[in-house]
């Protein structure tokens, strides 16, 4: 059967169900607004290892293991294993699930990974080639501006435009089996490059992707915004929220107060002082497990478009002055009792 709907959206040929999720954050996101909708908020950045990079590694490691568990699961009934963050090589990834024994898929999509592997696991799914995967996206505010911007010791002080990286990890286990909000469709994004070069400004960089993969999803679903209860963006925050709703307005597509943004609803900007608002993979990915997934799980929120944004550059990229490209990923996740 053909599942294409459009040129960028694929709708599934069963939903597929996610089954559990975990959040576990830093203590920064556990004093913001969503604090009380984690799972697991650490105190300690270091989580108690030797650096910031095994720190994430440990956020990783237990917050998978907790998605499991919530979803009344095992690691052997996982599998495929589908993550990845911000790190050189992934290793906060790689070195936090290398002892599950599961076959893994590690993915970049900077901080649109949690929409590009809760994208492909549910097309592992839908295609017959798995029957449960474990998907996932972590970050970490200090092992981020070590490697993009200064080592924090040296006091730097961040610029207006800039955001700060959500420490923790988000994780959900997909499967065909059980009960749960279901994914539906699945909107596959393409890179947007309009000649930022600002790498405190990701905002800035990530927008038009946002806005292109949004226009992209209404316009092969032939719905409007009034479709979805909220259609939500990983990590814009303030500069770039603006930017995307402008960009769709002038394509035709006004957006209203159910346009939201994870960034903007991690912290509390006026209180924490975090300027632009969150970024990273973590910020989609605990935002969505630990305050989006309830909603769904009562009916509060029936449909959502789920929306992942990133900003592909690399440190290499930076010193070479070369532009941010960005990138979005959509997800129709809906409430469907089974």
């Amino acid at each position: 059967m053909n599942k294409r709907m459009g040129k960028q959206t694929v709708r599934l040929a069963e939903p597929v169900i996610i089954r559990g999720v975990a959040s576990t954050v830093g203590e920064t996101e556990g004093e913001g607004p969503l604090g009380g909708y984690f799972d697991c908020v650490v105190r300690d950045p270091l989580y108690g290892e030797d650096t910031w990079e095994q720190a994430e590694s440990r956020f990783v490691q237990e917050n998978m293991r907790l998605a499991v568990k919530k979803a009344g699961c095992s690691m052997q009934n996982m599998d495929y294993v589908l993550c990845g963050d911000l790190l050189n090589q992934c290793v906060g990834t790689t070195f936090g699930i290398k002892d599950f024994n599961v076959p893994f898929f590690g993915l970049f999509g900077a901080c649109s990974t949690m929409g590009e592997a809760m994208s492909l696991g549910a097309m592992l799914i839908d295609g017959g080639y798995a029957t449960n995967v474990l998907a996932g996206a972590s970050s970490h505010f200090c092992s981020a501006e070590k490697q993009f911007r200064f080592p924090l010791p040296l006091g730097i002080q961040r610029t207006p435009v800039a955001s700060r990286t959500v420490t923790g990890d988000g994780a959900v286990v997909l499967s065909r089996n059980g009960k749960g909000p279901v994914i539906t469709e699945i909107t596959t994004g393409k890179i947007v490059d309009m000649g930022v070069t600002d790498v405190n400004n990701m905002g800035a960089a990530m927008a038009p992707a946002a806005a292109a993969l949004i226009a992209a999803h209404l316009r092969d679903t032939e719905r409007t915004l009034q479709d979805y209860d909220v259609i939500v963006t990983g990590d814009l925050g303030d500069t770039g929220r603006t930017l995307s709703a402008t960009l769709l307005e002038k394509e035709g597509f006004p957006m209203d107060e159910r346009y939201k943004d994870c960034g903007l609803l991690i912290y509390d900007n006026e209180r924490q002082d975090t300027h632009m608002g969150g970024s990273g993979c973590a910020c989609s990915a605990v935002t969505f497990c630990g305050y989006y997934y309830p909603k769904l799980v009562s009916g509060e929120i029936k449909r959502m478009l789920f929306v992942p944004t990133g900003a592909l550059l690399s440190t290499t990229s930076v010193q070479q002055n070369q532009p941010i490209p960005g990138i979005a990923h959509g997800i129709v996740i809906e409430n469907m009792k089974r």
